[in-house]
């Protein structure tokens, strides 16, 4: 890939990793290079917008890495949003872009508000389905702040994304019987049968599946990406097939519509601090307060990684002919890493 291109990837997946999400950060490295060694993502793919107006507009990610299209896409959509107040771009001929989140924030960066979602090939039942019927489509929000930082959700429409099970299933770990349904259509609390033989939940049943139809129209219909099964899989898919994953991003203007919107945002982040607790809980927290504070801890004692990435990361090396032994070191801990987290955290990167 070019150097730019290289940076853009590297910055989204050590971003998301300094988040503690790290299913969805370096770990996927591996995948990526498989994809790119076999064609099916094109190094030096180059995305395009393909149609526009004044606050729209449709880019054919050319098959590139998802990182470099959505940076592409939201960076459109922010410059689009400074124009007319909101801008809306819609991305087909892409592949798995990481997390949401990150494109979220980059407007939030810049003072907007961003929102992100991807579909992708089906692995989460609906309501009432012994099949998997949509995939766990990712939706991000990012909503600048003053004092605070933005707020922030990335959230699957699935009880969990894939990634979690699959992290499980790697690290032998139990699962709760809510994340999973078997192929007889009742719940499993057995991570190794996934996804062979048992398809994801959807959130909160039929609201998840409202959810995922949306950004299915919104990231697949609209822009004319693949959509539900004609999408492939970007893990256990062809690698040297494009995998056709849509994606859409939307930005707008806070300082074009309403006076202070971090002011506000930041009274009403105080209002949930301040909101009254049940037993046992300190304090309320707002979406993305964790990763912030996770992502600010990794500034000074860089970042602590679970062993499942480490492997990950460890075969990337071997793919690409690299000695990681003088990048990795005994990890140094982290303040802000929530409770059961610490065991799995033995190296730093």
């Amino acid at each position: 890939m070019s150097g730019p291109d290289a940076d853009t990837g590297a910055e989204v997946l050590s971003t998301t990793d300094g988040w503690g999400v790290f299913t969805h950060g370096s770990k996927a490295l591996r995948g990526y290079l498989r994809r790119l060694r076999a064609g099916g993502l094109r190094a030096l793919g180059r995305p395009a917008i393909v149609a526009e107006g004044p606050a729209w507009a449709v880019v054919d990610g050319d098959s590139a890495l998802g990182m470099v299209t959505s940076v592409f896409a939201m960076t459109t959509a922010i410059g689009k949003a400074r124009q007319a107040g909101v801008g809306y771009v819609g991305v087909r001929n892409s592949s798995h872009f990481g997390a949401a989140g990150y494109y979220a924030s980059l407007a939030a960066r810049d003072g907007l508000i961003g929102l992100a979602m991807a579909n992708d090939i089906p692995s989460v039942a609906a309501p009432g389905s012994r099949a998997a019927v949509t995939g766990s489509n990712p939706l991000a929000y990012a909503v600048p702040a003053g004092k605070h930082p933005p707020l922030m959700l990335d959230m699957s429409i699935a009880t969990v994304a894939g990634g979690k099970v699959y992290a499980a299933r790697e690290r032998g770990e139990p699962i709760p019987a809510t994340w999973l349904i078997g192929e007889d259509g009742l719940p499993t609390d057995d991570p190794a049968s996934y996804p062979e033989h048992s398809v994801l939940t959807p959130a909160a049943a039929h609201k998840g599946f409202g959810l995922a139809l949306l950004i299915e129209s919104l990231a697949g219909c609209l822009t004319g990406a693949a959509t539900t099964w004609q999408i492939r899989s970007w893990l256990a898919g062809d690698p040297a097939l494009p995998t056709g994953h849509g994606a859409a991003f939307l930005a707008l203007d806070c300082a074009a519509m309403g006076d202070d919107l971090p002011g506000r945002v930041d009274q009403l982040i105080d209002e949930v601090h301040a909101a009254p607790t049940a037993p046992g809980t300190e304090r309320l927290i707002v979406p993305g307060e964790i990763e912030w504070q996770r992502f600010a801890a990794a500034q000074v004692h860089r970042i602590p990684l679970p062993s499942d990435v480490l492997a990950s990361l460890r075969e990337s090396a071997e793919i690409a002919g690299l000695d990681l032994g003088g990048y990795l070191a005994p990890s140094l801990g982290r303040d802000g890493i929530g409770p059961g987290e610490r065991h799995n955290l033995a190296y730093d990167i």
